[in-house]
């Protein structure tokens, strides 16, 4: 069930607060908690759901015509404090026997959740109330709509088997992530097997009884090998177990999502599972989507084609070989594509990390929102985490020195930590309640230093995430930062994503870090110009993403490598056969099912954001005239209507093309 997102069968997004050993942080708003062992987790566990059980009892007594909205948002941010940092914790503690402590709760909110879902008193109340303006209006929308998703106005029979279709599904899924997330997979490699590949990855890596370097296959190490490693035995070795994440398994449990998700759907009418989770967002069905994707697909197609046609004949040239008798092959298109790039722009991603510490970069980041935004991060010293190297920040306005929010961030690859970068709106703003947000920006980075493309894609991008939820102050939790619709919530953190090619936001490094050699500006010139070269391969591989997992969701269920086979198979590069790639693609077994393509459109969103700030990227005025009209609203108002106030105008693709076309 979905209640303003903040419920735990959508994102599991909620927020600190819960009743275990709090610790004095001097952070704004309730500390995160600490919790010792796995059984101080089930405690907390079981405080937690009688306090929100106590609270669904007290609600369903109140009258609808005395203060029903903030009351149930009481409620939902009541949730977020007792469930929150139990979920952030099943992805990021080091303890496995506490990480299944997590888990074991996890399934046991998402029993509360559906029985919640289905609560017909607060169900017959919600459409009683009546909104006294437009904010309590969208409230009401889509708490009234959450319910009706979750079954409540099916027969008692059908919304049993709704009630047990959520909670397989979500079982599931936890399921399918703790498969990848605890593989800790390594391979062995000498010395000599490592030409190409940066000394500085792998001098210092533990070696096997044979002398051999073990790497482990992550998201540090994975891209610097395929890049960088001469030796394509590597690179397919690598190739090959990056794409058996999960296992076969894994294939098992995904086809029996798409077919309980399916069964799910049925049950409201629905053609698909794609078509009733879309009826609720900017696309509003599958159709609409596939058009959106087969649009892009058109054009990047000839892009993807020449590209792949560029890299099949530099693989030639490298081999001495005549191009007929040569197959580029999956594991060759980012060597060849990092190979292209620095014999065309003189460009090398891999030189970039000296001029790009992890800590300054992240400092950098945080001083581009404060002159973009007027805000300030000051460091905590230091709060008694997960982990030692989890960092904590206060956020306050810069004029008026009033706490805004707390942030905290997990930068580096461990074992049993959730792959990826991601961030975790743990709690959200009210400002009916004076409560203060809180996120988790996880990152798994190199600590070598960043690459112009880490620092762009992945550091900002979710620190643009970080940002919607530290600047919203919307009236009700349920509506706070991140609680917007799955296809624009992309958008506003991959609008900064293009910040890392302007002078003026890589001289932020600089004033962070006067002692980090300056980054030359031809260097950064000649980086935005390879970044056009391999554009039609990465898009026509997102498209191709989004298409698999609408597939997957249609109206039959499609046995996933048979779909991802023939789909994979049609694209210039092609399928290889004996891999499982779906079987570790974890967007589609959780929160993103059918919604994958969201990226893309958010893509073209992001990029007409930008034109409002045109070649002034840290401009002030701008910056908070976005922060009030777009960040500081959340989800109180349809995404739409933002833009259209931030811009002037109605939203269109114009910019995306001309930045593709470029």
């Amino acid at each position: 069930m979905r209640l303003h997102s903040t419920l735990i069968a959508a994102a599991l997004a909620a927020a600190a607060g819960v009743a275990g050993a709090m610790v004095a942080t001097g952070l704004p708003g309730p500390a995160f908690p600490d919790f010792g062992n796995a059984a101080a987790v089930k405690a907390a566990c079981d405080r937690g759901l009688a306090r929100a059980t106590a609270g669904v009892r007290r609600l369903e007594r109140l009258p609808p015509e005395r203060d029903w909205v903030a009351a149930m948002d009481d409620l939902n941010a009541l949730i977020e404090d007792v469930s929150g940092p139990i979920f952030v914790l099943t992805s990021v503690h080091p303890d496995k026997a506490i990480r299944g402590a997590t888990e074991a709760c996890e399934l046991r909110w998402q029993d509360f959740s559906s029985t919640l879902g289905q609560n017909e008193k607060l169900y017959r109340a919600a459409r009683q109330v009546r909104a006294q303006d437009p904010i309590d209006r969208e409230f009401l929308k889509t708490t009234i709509e959450s319910f009706e998703d979750a079954g409540v106005s099916l027969p008692l029979a059908e919304r049993r088997r709704a009630t047990a279709l959520n909670d397989r599904i979500t079982a599931l899924a936890q399921r399918f992530e703790k498969n990848v997330r605890d593989a800790n997979v390594q391979i062995a490699l000498t010395p000599a097997e490592l030409q190409g590949v940066p000394p500085s990855l792998w001098a210092s890596a533990k070696r096997d009884a044979g002398g051999r370097v073990r790497l482990p296959v992550d998201d540090a190490t994975y891209l610097p090998v395929m890049q960088n490693a001469v030796d394509a035995a590597v690179r397919e070795r690598f190739w090959r177990v990056d794409n058996q994440k999960g296992g076969r398994v894994n294939l098992k449990l995904l086809h029996e999502l798409a077919q309980l998700r399916l069964a799910y759907a049925r049950l409201f009418g629905a053609r698909s599972f794609a078509d009733f989770s879309l009826r609720r967002r900017m696309a509003q069905d599958a159709a609409t989507a596939g058009r959106f994707l087969d649009e892009i697909g058109r054009a990047v197609g000839e892009r993807e084609r020449a590209e792949v046609q560029v890299l099949h004949d530099a693989k030639a040239q490298a081999l001495g070989r005549p191009p007929a008798t040569v197959k580029l092959e999956r594991w060759d298109v980012a060597f060849y594509t990092e190979q292209v790039r620095r014999a065309k722009f003189a460009i090398d991603q891999e030189a970039f990390r000296p001029h790009l510490p992890v800590q300054e970069s992240l400092a950098a980041a945080m001083r581009m929102a404060e002159t973009m935004f007027g805000i300030r991060y000051t460091r905590v010293e230091k709060p008694r985490l997960w982990h030692p190297e989890v960092q904590a920040y206060a956020v306050s306005d810069a004029a008026s020195g009033r706490p805004l929010a707390s942030l905290l961030v997990d930068l580096y690859p461990r074992a049993g930590k959730g792959s990826g970068a991601f961030v975790w709106s743990y709690r959200n703003s009210s400002t009916r309640q004076q409560r203060l947000p809180q996120a988790l920006l996880v990152t798994n980075l190199d600590r070598r230093g960043l690459t112009l493309e880490d620092f762009g894609e992945t550091l900002l991008h979710e620190f643009g995430h970080a940002v919607h939820n530290n600047l919203s102050a919307t009236r009700h939790a349920s509506q706070g930062g991140t609680n917007v619709l799955r296809d624009f919530v992309e958008a506003p953190s991959q609008m900064l994503e293009d910040w890392v090619y302007d002078p003026q936001v890589l001289a932020l490094v600089q004033q962070v870090c006067p002692a980090c050699p300056p980054l030359p500006e031809a260097m950064v010139r000649e980086a935005r110009a390879a970044k056009r070269f391999g554009s039609g391969i990465r898009y026509a591989r997102q498209a191709l993403y989004a298409g698999f997992d609408l597939g997957l969701h249609g109206a039959d269920a499609a046995e996933p490598m048979a779909l991802w086979s023939r789909m994979e198979g049609a694209t210039p590069v092609g399928h290889v056969e004996g891999t499982i790639f779906p079987a570790g693609f974890g967007h589609v077994a959780g929160g993103y099912a059918a919604g994958y393509y969201g990226y893309l459109w958010s893509e073209v969103v992001a990029a007409d954001l930008r034109t409002a700030f045109g070649s002034m990227r840290l401009d002030p005025v701008v910056g908070r005239r976005y922060r009030d009209t777009v960040l500081r609203e959340g989800g109180q108002r349809p995404p739409q209507t933002l833009v259209r106030e931030f811009l002037g105008r109605d939203t269109d693709a114009r910019a995306f093309y001309e930045e593709l076309n470029r």
